[in-house]
């Protein structure tokens, strides 16, 4: 059983702020997707061939080669987040 301690932990690891209401919303929400996982996990898939991909899939492929790449006026022109010619992410 899912309880809002564990979805608040989910939260907290996907940077995401709940209130204790969306935090229960979301408690039911996982049992029910859990309870879907278990439901297959009682399909018989003894006999079954695994799968990479259900249909043949030819990869399409092209030759590389070398383009012009972005100023870095162009690069840096919608963020003021640059520190040492570098994107500044969040301090961790």
């Amino acid at each position: 059983m899912v309880d809002q301690e564990e979805v608040q932990g989910v939260a907290e690891n996907a940077r995401l702020n709940l209130t204790e209401d969306e935090a229960e919303e979301f408690t039911e929400d996982f049992e029910s997707i859990l309870e879907m996982f278990e439901t297959l996990d009682q399909v018989d898939t003894d006999d079954v061939e695994p799968a990479f991909h259900p249909v043949e899939v030819e990869p399409e492929t092209r030759e590389d080669r070398k383009e012009v790449g972005l100023s870095h006026d162009e690069v840096f022109q919608n963020t003021d987040n640059v520190e040492d010619n570098k994107f500044k992410g969040p301090s961790v």
